[in-house]
């Protein structure tokens, strides 16, 4: 018997890499923000990517039935 999937609910949590917690008062400020601004292009991109991928396989999917 085969099994449908009616609705598909899917969560991601994104961490920055790096483990460290917080900065320190001697990390300057201006280069914090640029890895900030540049962490968050790059979980952008990779959510961007996730999403295509899910998005593929769920066409995929759809066309077989």
């Amino acid at each position: 018997m085969p099994l449908e999937i009616k609705e598909l609910h899917i969560k991601v949590s994104v961490n920055p890499s790096g483990g460290g917690g917080g900065q320190t008062a001697n990390t300057g400020g201006a280069d914090a923000a640029a890895a900030a601004k540049g962490a968050s292009a790059n979980q952008e991109e990779l959510i961007q990517t996730i999403i295509e991928q899910v998005m593929d396989i769920l066409k995929e999917k759809m066309e077989r039935d």
